[in-house]
């Protein structure tokens, strides 16, 4: 068991009196996580119609201040690039406020720090945007733009639990020993679906997603043999009026498929430990439940990606789907270690550790 410290200060994880922050703060807090949500789907949008060079300089667009583009001439890919743009501005100016309300009105100098280490991401997340703009969308750029963006996320959802009724007035206890082993568990899985992100987003900006033509088999096969699918799969691509894939592109594909299997499992997992386990407490049960029903409907939208020959509506929600996971997976780590600070803090930065760059 953790000891608690005769005099906790204010800073302490085991403070039992933490203020109520204001509701209009909390409120603000879940509408930029939500806001954050908003922008994942259109950014994913921008790639799945492959529209990411529609407005080829940057931050003005054809010139011109953003929002001064006037409305008639947002058409086509312009339409989706600009509106992305103008959506990624309003939630860094969202996250701004954020952390100026923060630090102004919020005692806890943790949270503080956590919301300028916010602003200072989704500052990267912009420049980011620009550079993969300007360099004409090279892969890494691209890889760590799509990425970074579901680390803010991830760090949005923290500062609004951390500002919750649910937080402050340490409502969640349950026992430590039982607690820390499903904290470990949903962390794992926390990772899985981070580490999976990375491989769907190095999948869909090296144009590797229907590098594997059917679904669930590979050529017919659960492990193909990759130089006969390869020419397979080309001979079917030419057939179909489209571009030969190179051998690393079907690996990339296939590395992305084994790492949704070892989602599954973990999540699987994560729902049974709570449901033989935590039965009786609703709020450990329906955050594994809501995980598990995502996991069905990614798996759902992934089929229909390939299906549907990656249409682009069905993409983009299988991207945003994968943030809704990484999300529920991020607060359910969150929730199951209500009592330690330094550990939930730790698993925000874990999810990304470029992130101690921005805590120095």
């Amino acid at each position: 068991m953790t000891s608690v410290p005769d005099n906790p200060t204010l800073d302490s994880p085991h403070y039992k009196q933490n203020p109520s922050p204001s509701v209009w703060l909390r409120r603000f807090a879940n509408f930029t996580a939500f806001s954050t949500l908003l922008l994942i789907f259109a950014g994913g949008l921008v790639t799945s119609t492959g529209s990411g060079l529609s407005v080829p300089d940057w931050p003005n667009s054809y010139g011109q201040f953003m929002f001064a583009f006037p409305w008639s001439d947002m058409v086509g890919g312009i339409l989706y690039e600009h509106t992305h743009r103008m959506i990624a501005t309003v939630v860094g100016l969202l996250m701004l406020i954020l952390a100026f309300w923060l630090w102004k009105k919020e005692p806890r100098q943790w949270l503080k720090r956590l919301g300028w280490i916010a602003l200072a991401t989704v500052i990267a997340q912009g420049i980011l945007g620009g550079i993969t703009v300007l360099t004409y969308l090279p892969l890494g750029v691209s890889v760590a733009h799509g990425i970074l963006a579901q680390t803010f996320f991830c760090i949005t959802i923290a500062i609004a639990y951390f500002l919750s009724r649910e937080w402050t007035e340490r409502e969640a206890k349950i026992e430590h020993d039982q607690n820390q082993s499903l904290f470990k568990w949903s962390l794992v899985v926390t990772g899985l679906i981070y580490l999976q992100l990375i491989l769907g987003a190095l999948m869909r900006h090296s144009d590797s997603g229907l590098a594997i033509l059917d679904f669930p088999l590979v050529d017919g096969r659960v492990i193909p043999s990759f130089e006969a699918a390869l020419k397979s799969i080309n001979y079917q691509r030419f057939d179909l009026g489209l571009d030969y894939v190179t051998m690393s592109q079907v690996i990339i594909h296939f590395l992305h498929r084994l790492g949704a299997v070892a989602v599954s499992v973990g999540i699987i997992g994560l729902f049974i430990k709570a449901a033989r386990f935590y039965r009786n407490r609703i709020k450990l049960c329906w955050p594994a439940a809501l995980l598990l029903l995502l996991l069905v409907a990614q798996i759902t939208l992934a089929a229909f990606v390939i299906w549907s020959f990656r249409n682009p509506v069905v993409t983009t929600f299988h991207v945003w789907t994968g943030a809704l996971m990484l999300g529920s997976a991020a607060f359910f780590s969150l929730r199951c270690y209500g009592l330690l600070y330094l550990k939930v803090f730790a698993v925000v930065l874990l999810i990304n550790p470029t992130l101690l760059l921005y805590s120095l």
